[in-house]
């Protein structure tokens, strides 16, 4: 493994840039790298085809598996952290031992390739990141042919996503653009938008998810801007029978996308 130099210091430069990174979007979009962190989710993010730029090990931590894995990244440059070092840069604060800058690369609405029945999750405005990691993680395990983020209030490299989706950052296509371009692309492609909203709607169970559909959710506040709800081909809602008037967007996504699942598929 050719390692290019081995840092124990919490102040070396290399450690103050990356921690920059993690903090700020401004950094991120600035250099055009991010940073991932664990052996699991660095996998995915190089299968998806990401490059890395460099990978910092920390061999106090990382499990043989990663070890063995980073070794056969040729061309990569690879530092050896000490402990002290590691914990300061490790975003979650656990021991999985390894965290690497990648570049970005970023999906435009024309990159996307659906499927000849597509299925869409697409939020409007969504501002917590652990929300949208959460929404890619129901979205991997549907088998969404994409994410689609409109007018996002979160960067799409903020570590907190790509933490809490588990690297399902890196095995969905998800895409940033504006309501307008969104809605002009799915009806485009003929696929029908079904907004959740609670007014002037149905139970989302009796609305046919068959065919090409795009899933919309806005924001747990204010819910969708208008643009949406008259974008709509239907509006459907998920049935609150206590005393709260909404769920988690997460929480909601992931019902709507597995009734989608249910209606095409019965599950076994």
């Amino acid at each position: 493994m050719p390692v290019y130099d081995t840092i124990t210091s919490t102040q070396n430069p290399k450690v103050k840039a990356l921690l920059q990174l993690q903090q700020k979007s401004s950094e991120r979009q600035q250099q055009g790298l991010f940073v991932v962190e664990g052996g699991r989710e660095l996998r995915r993010c190089i299968r998806a085809g990401f490059n890395v730029d460099s990978i910092f090990l920390c061999q106090e931590f990382v499990c043989p598996e990663t070890e063995s894995y980073v070794e056969t990244l040729a061309g990569t440059k690879i530092y050896l952290v000490s402990k002290a070092v590691y914990e300061k840069m490790a975003y979650r604060g656990g021991t999985e031992g390894v965290v690497a800058l990648v570049r970005q690369k970023r999906y435009s609405l024309e990159d996307l390739e659906l499927s000849e029945n597509p299925l869409v999750m697409v939020l409007e405005s969504v501002e917590k990141p652990g929300n949208l990691g959460a929404v890619l993680r129901s979205a991997d395990a549907s088998r969404a042919d994409a994410v689609i983020v409109c007018d996002p209030l979160t960067d799409l490299f903020n570590p907190n996503l790509i933490r809490s989706s588990l690297g399902a950052i890196f095995t969905v296509p998800c895409v940033a653009c504006s309501s307008d371009e969104c809605i002009r692309f799915l009806k485009s492609r003929q696929v029908k938008i079904l907004t959740a909203q609670l007014q002037d709607s149905e139970l989302y169970y009796d609305t046919d998810m068959t065919g090409p559909v795009a899933l919309v959710m806005g924001t747990e506040s204010t819910g969708l801007t208008q643009v949406w709800r008259d974008a709509a081909d239907a509006h459907i809602r998920i049935p609150m029978m206590g005393q709260v008037d909404s769920l988690n967007v997460s929480v909601s996504a992931a019902i709507l996308l597995y009734e989608a699942v249910r209606q095409r598929k019965p599950v076994k």
